[in-house]
């Protein structure tokens, strides 16, 4: 199974209205788990890397890992880099053959982040790759040893409906991360999203939406966001959380324990209960059956599913190696004609 890149995924996801899991990786282990739980529940799946984990993993060396285990799924997976925050890291996740970026950009005025997303837009569909951004600020924190602190939404950060039409039509993105009451890591208090404003937001926009910091958010306010135009919802806290408290469970139980392999192997049983959980409420299990069109982009049809939609993009084999070399080469050319004109 060929990989599918965002747009073609999240496509899908918004006509036939669910939503599909974005799980951020922070060890090697994580690709294993997240490939496994979706491949389990027939589901569509996206790997995540987000900036900020790059000192847990690096995105040169991991890449390569990362693409060949999704290619040999028989799943669309979507590989994308989270949370970019500048340029330079971008170019770097697409040469890498990530094929979806998010830039992050929502710490700038409206003005700069939409003249940084439109280059940056031009930049990965001259390869095409997929590209989503923010507006609005979502706030919050996932990373560190402890655990962080709890996050209050405020309103006044909330995506503006107005701006995010002109954001859209002005830089050409294939996705909207939105800012509508969700927080990233641990909410404080009980998660009040706006529902009102995604609604406006979703029909006010043709592109699909997506919903950042999803860890604490109740099953049912999962359901109704997507019935609202979510399309991709970012998880990383809660599996992380469901590991740890696996993993001290495990040693409590059993004190004399010194197997590396076990431990790491049952916090990876919880994280897949989790991933598998929560594939079942995004409404995405069952989307790879046999019975459906899902993989638009794959020309290798060996795991049985039918492709009816025609508008899907070939993808023939190709080595990494020379993968990376015809984006290497596409990104360069894409930037010298900017920069001359």
């Amino acid at each position: 199974m060929s990989l599918i890149n965002l747009k073609n995924l999240l496509g899908h996801a918004k006509s036939n209205k669910y939503a599909v899991g974005a799980f951020a990786m922070t060890n090697i282990d994580f690709i294993e788990a997240l490939l496994e739980s979706a491949i389990e529940k027939k589901s569509p799946i996206i790997l995540l890397l987000a900036e900020v984990h790059f000192k847990y993993l690096d995105i040169e060396r991991v890449a390569p890992i990362i693409i060949d285990r999704a290619r040999s799924a028989n799943i669309p997976v979507c590989v994308s880099l989270d949370h970019g925050l500048n340029f330079k890291t971008i170019v770097k996740a697409i040469r890498c053959g990530f094929n979806s970026v998010m830039f992050d950009g929502s710490k700038f005025p409206l003005k700069e982040n939409i003249s940084q997303t439109k280059e940056i837009t031009r930049i990965a569909h001259a390869v095409d790759v997929s590209v989503e951004a923010e507006l609005g600020y979502v706030g919050g924190e996932s990373v560190g040893e402890k655990a962080p602190e709890s996050h209050t939404p405020d309103k006044n950060l909330f995506t503006n409906v107005k701006d995010a039409k002109r954001f859209y039509e002005e830089t050409g993105i294939d996705a909207l991360a939105v800012a509508v009451g969700n927080v990233h890591g641990i909410y404080k208090g009980e998660p009040k999203l706006d529902f009102e404003l995604l609604k406006e937001l979703s029909d006010t926009l043709p592109i699909p939406l997506v919903l950042h910091g999803g860890s604490g958010i109740s099953d049912d306010d999962y359901k109704k966001s997507i019935e609202l135009g979510i399309c991709k919802i970012n998880y990383y806290t809660g599996m992380t959380m469901a590991a740890v408290k696996r993993m001290r469970a495990y040693l409590t139980e059993n004190p004399d324990v010194n197997s590396y392999p076990d431990i790491i192997k049952t916090s990876m049983l919880a994280i897949m209960e989790d991933v598998k959980e929560r594939l079942d409420v995004f409404g995405s299990t069952g989307k790879c059956d046999s019975s459906d069109s899902l993989c638009l982009s794959c020309d290798d049809r060996s795991c049985g599913i039918n492709i009816r939609d025609n508008n899907h993009s070939s993808s023939g084999t190709i080595s990494y190696k020379d993968l990376i070399k015809t984006i290497s080469d596409k990104v360069s050319n894409n930037i010298l004609n900017l920069s001359n004109k």
